[in-house]
């Protein structure tokens, strides 16, 4: 199977250890014995292979929180895979992920792993990532913010990030506020010193450690504070 060259490029790391081990492990066999690793991230690991791993089991818990795999969640899957993996390793993440919707997932202990193992910034573009994939079908159902909420909780993300990531996917001047972390009665210098900081927090060069493929699909969340900053500058009359 050539996923397992997206997923071991570098090595084994840390996310064949622990419970997404023993997910990705279930699936693939005996390919590769991980028990015998700890929780511990290993010399020559690559971040963007741990994301990959996180981002699949992830994506299956997202998808199961309604009961029903849509196909506007599928196609959505299938596009941003296509832009980060390539024709053929798609495929084969496609299988793995199909595997992976047919398994119970321990949402708290894989959360767990996921933040003592990957920094604040690719938590948040993890997040981001999950929450458009829930939004695939245009809406965002009550099983699916609560799943993705409780992740956002268990990976330590803060409330206000995550309230700011939610409201990317909505498009209204009160979203745009908490986009940018700053209440509505702010003055207009408060407004702009949280879009500045919130522009510097968020900048794609933050997961560039995750590969191009990554830091394009950052852009997208970066494009998003910048959108809401324009809608309150033109609501309220801001230069």
């Amino acid at each position: 199977m050539k996923i397992l060259k997206v997923l071991f490029s570098a090595g084994l790391g840390w996310w064949m250890a622990g419970p997404l081990g023993a997910i990705i492990g279930a699936i693939i066999g005996n390919m590769i014995n991980v028990e015998q690793y700890s929780g511990n991230s290993l010399p020559g690991s690559s971040a963007r292979d741990g994301f990959v791993a996180s981002l699949l089991v992830l994506m299956a818990a997202v998808m199961k929180a309604d009961g029903k795999v849509l196909r506007s969640e599928l196609d959505f899957v299938k596009q941003h895979l296509l832009k980060m993996l390539g024709e053929e390793q798609t495929k084969e993440a496609l299988g793995l992920l199909k595997e992976m919707l047919k398994k119970e997932i321990p949402l708290t202990d894989v959360c767990h792993q996921i933040r003592i193992n990957m920094d604040y910034q690719s938590r948040i573009q993890l997040l981001h990532l999950l929450y458009a994939l829930g939004k695939a079908d245009g809406s965002l159902e009550g099983g699916e913010r609560q799943v993705l909420l409780s992740i956002s909780q268990k990976m330590g993300i803060s409330m206000a990030d995550h309230q700011s990531v939610l409201n990317m996917f909505f498009d209204n001047v009160a979203s745009a506020y908490k986009v940018l972390e700053v209440d509505a009665s702010a003055s207009d210098e408060e407004v702009k010193k949280a879009y500045r900081k919130m522009a510097v927090r968020f900048h794609p060069d933050k997961v560039s450690h995750l590969g191009e493929e990554f830091q394009s699909a950052a852009k997208e969340k970066f494009q998003k504070v910048n959108e809401a900053y324009e809608k309150i500058k033109k609501e309220r009359g801001m230069n």
